[in-house]
């Protein structure tokens, strides 16, 4: 009789923890704005545009990101406009932290390539890099299956020519859990 009530215990734990971890989405699609300060070496830009990502998780906390994003805009350097163009492609771990408030936290490291393109005066030049990608950010819950991104902070850093550059990149919009 103890060795049923061993099992039946252990089987209750399992299914606890399985009905458990289902009150937290197993996927996230994000899609919003994206903000990149490009500064390092007395070169200092902004660029604006997109962020999007799709979250996968194994359990209520630890999941896996992608996560891609285009930001662009005109430049000044010497007088001359620079029209750029910036692409991430990046994957890495997520951790979030669900809570029993509207506000859920997360971080995250991210790492993959990216591509920056420039063109002035019909002349166009472009190039491929590693990048990574370290932060964090909070998501509020509006909606059963819907939360506003109130904002990602990353710092991004991309390695073009050789030389290292240190952006700041924040990005908001609307998650949608499944």
């Amino acid at each position: 009789m103890s060795r049923f009530c061993v099992v039946l215990a252990c089987l209750l734990l399992l299914v606890s923890g399985v009905a458990y971890s289902q009150d937290a989405p197993r996927a996230e699609v994000f899609g919003g704005y994206q903000y990149l300060h490009v500064g390092d070496s007395g070169i200092n830009f902004n660029l604006n545009g997109w962020n999007a990502a799709v979250n996968g998780y194994f359990n209520r906390y630890v999941g896996v990101t992608g996560d891609f994003s285009g930001t662009y805009g005109t430049p000044k350097f010497l007088g001359v406009g620079l029209s750029t163009k910036v692409y991430t492609y990046m994957f890495g771990p997520v951790v979030r932290f669900p809570n029993h408030s509207k506000v859920t936290p997360f971080v995250h490291g991210l790492f993959g390539g990216a591509r920056a393109t420039g063109s002035a005066f019909g002349v166009s030049a472009s190039d491929n890099a590693f990048a990574w990608a370290a932060g964090g950010g909070v998501d509020a819950k509006v909606a059963p299956h819907v939360s506003i991104r109130v904002g990602q902070f990353d710092f991004l850093q991309s390695r073009f020519a050789s030389t290292s550059q240190n952006n700041f990149r924040y990005s908001g919009g609307v998650v949608f859990h499944f």
